[in-house]
């Protein structure tokens, strides 16, 4: 199935941007009184008919609307180190929107390698992969944010927050390491819990987290997880996380 997106919605119209425009009328040949669907970014998708076929703002009629269209049974917000390699954490951001997220936040870590990230190519990324999955709703991808400003701003979660690392062993007061459980145990006892599976996950950079960054999670109520005994690059545990709540709720 053939979807363009757009977000400009009122009085029963859509209008397409100038690039869906060119690729609705130019490339692919519509004309006026086709009827195309159009995925509207907030859960919807939007069966209509072009009225205006301009190719920099094609003008379409709304004729029905299908609610909660490739809606997922959970809510997950990554909040992931970017990769040196700008390309791996493109990917993550594209997979991640084909399996099923809500949120991603990049974060600013202190071991980590990028320190930058330019929020219009997230935006392009995850739109061009919600399309291609047939989703309804787009992922809000954040502005990097400083790790202990994400924590922070977490207080308020209702749902579960884990924290994934590799090698620090964090010690409680009485001077005990505190195991890390696996994701999919933490998302069973979760689950149990009642209500909505709903999840923040910190994933850190290839150097980890620092023990600081830890302490810091733990305090704020992260949970510390492993995804497995294999060592991942950041964009795989990120994707394995995403992966892990898609597969519970299969």
């Amino acid at each position: 199935m053939e979807v363009f997106y757009s977000n400009h919605i009122a009085d029963g119209r859509i209008t397409l941007s100038p690039e869906e425009s060119t690729h609705c009328i130019k490339v692919l040949r519509h004309k006026v009184g086709d009827e195309v669907k159009v995925s509207g970014g907030d859960g919807n998708l939007y069966r209509c008919i072009i009225e205006e076929a301009g190719p920099r703002g094609a003008i379409l009629s709304i004729l029905s609307i299908e609610g909660g269209f490739g809606k997922h049974p959970y809510y997950l917000h990554i909040a992931v180190a970017p990769t040196k390699n700008i390309d791996r954490y493109e990917w993550f951001l594209e997979k991640a929107t084909e399996v099923g997220i809500d949120e991603i936040t990049p974060i600013l870590c202190a071991h980590s390698e990028r320190k930058v990230v330019k929020e219009e190519r997230q935006e392009r990324v995850v739109i061009a992969a919600a399309k291609q999955s047939l989703k309804g709703e787009i992922p809000t991808a954040h502005p990097l944010t400083p790790v202990r400003e994400f924590i922070d701003s977490a207080a308020g979660f209702e749902g579960g927050k884990y924290i994934a690392y590799c090698d620090s062993e964090l010690i409680n007061a009485e001077g005990n390491a505190i195991p890390r459980i696996p994701m999919t145990q933490a998302l069973s006892q979760q689950e149990n819990g009642g209500g909505e599976l709903r999840s923040i996950v910190l994933i850190g950079p290839e150097g980890d987290f620092s023990m600081e960054e830890i302490r810091h999670a733990a305090a704020a109520g992260f949970l510390p997880i492993s995804l497995g005994e294999s060592r991942l690059r950041t964009e795989t545990a990120a994707l394995t996380a995403t992966l892990a709540h898609y597969l519970h709720k299969l």
